[in-house]
């Protein structure tokens, strides 16, 4: 059975960094992130007993080593919990992102997303989203709130029934937009979660990110822009100095970075625009603004020397039709 799937990558909000369990993929601690549009990652996926063996495709390149690893794991999960006799056959995945990956643009979130929904479909399970996004966790724990869309949390747990994902509820989508900076330069997420717990840093990150959790979830209920996202802000900045302290001492900001970080901040302080940046672990900034103030705030931005887009919130991850299929 085939199925195509497409998800949004996510910006993350109150991000995490380190998994008390690698295989499952569980996080120290709750996360949240907000989908960005129209960057999607389309998959598509077919159990066939005329694969000699499971083949996973991402833009163009064939997978192997660590990346053939990360979506065999969702893939199997998929299977685990799927009574269809056809899901013993060897599986075909294909995806495609419309925006750069490895630049800290969320793609494993949305492609992991993606096939998580697909899988399900194919694999003929009867699930929630919510239920989807701890098979698209175990691929990439930010892939779960990709699933759900929009403002989500994912919950931290010991098992699925409690580390899934689920909507935050906030208006804040009405009104923002999201100004990319891209400053390419190539990272893995990965390798900075296997660190994280060992900077000296984590434990004063682990002291107060739970507060900023709650503060974010009140400002969004509120549909408190400043407040929010000043706090993805400043998250932002916490996230970075666990990184930059574990022992390879990763910076992964790059003089562009900086550059965007204070222009941002001059607009807000010098012109009042309420305009915050964000990072998740990469070089590129997400620039937060009001409707109103968008077209100017990307052009400030581009005068930094970097290529800029502006996107908006996404919804969940979704099924598309058979005329989508990619192959």
């Amino acid at each position: 059975m085939k199925a195509t799937a497409m998800a949004h990558p996510i910006q993350g909000l109150i991000k995490y960094h380190g998994m008390r369990d690698d295989i499952e993929r569980l996080p120290y601690h709750d996360s949240i992130s907000l989908c960005t549009a129209p960057s999607h990652t389309r998959t598509t996926v077919e159990f066939s007993m005329e694969y000699d063996e499971d083949t996973f495709v991402v833009d163009g390149e064939e997978l192997d080593g660590r990346a053939y690893e990360r979506v065999e794991a969702v893939v199997e999960k998929a299977r685990s919990l799927s009574d269809a006799a056809h899901t013993v056959y060897p599986v075909r995945l294909e995806s495609e992102n419309s925006f750069p990956s490895n630049v800290g643009l969320g793609s494993s979130s949305s492609g992991f997303a993606a096939a998580a929904v697909a899988l399900a479909e194919a694999a003929e399970l009867d699930l929630s989203l919510s239920e989807i996004s701890t098979i698209a966790r175990v691929g990439s724990a930010s892939a779960a709130r990709s699933v759900t869309g929009a403002f989500s949390q994912l919950d931290s747990g010991l098992n699925d029934d409690d580390c899934r994902s689920r909507r935050l509820p906030t208006n804040l989508h009405e009104d923002l937009k999201i100004i990319v900076g891209l400053v390419p330069y190539h990272k893995e997420t990965e390798d900075a979660h296997q660190e994280a717990a060992e900077s000296h840093m984590f434990d004063a990150r682990m002291a107060h990110v739970h507060d900023q959790l709650v503060e974010m979830r009140d400002a969004l209920r509120a549909d408190d822009f400043e407040r929010a996202f000043d706090l993805a802000e400043k998250d932002s900045l916490s996230l970075t100095a666990t990184t930059i302290t574990g022992p390879s001492g990763w910076i992964y900001w790059q003089p562009a970075t900086l550059k965007i970080f204070n222009r941002v901040r001059e607009l807000r302080e010098e012109e009042e625009i309420p305009v915050y940046f964000s990072t998740d672990t990469g070089a590129t900034v997400y620039v937060n603004t009001t409707e109103d103030h968008a077209e100017y705030v990307e052009e400030e931005i581009a005068d930094c020397g970097v290529s800029t887009t502006t996107w908006e919130v996404g919804g969940p991850a979704r099924l598309l039709e058979d005329d989508d299929h990619l192959f």
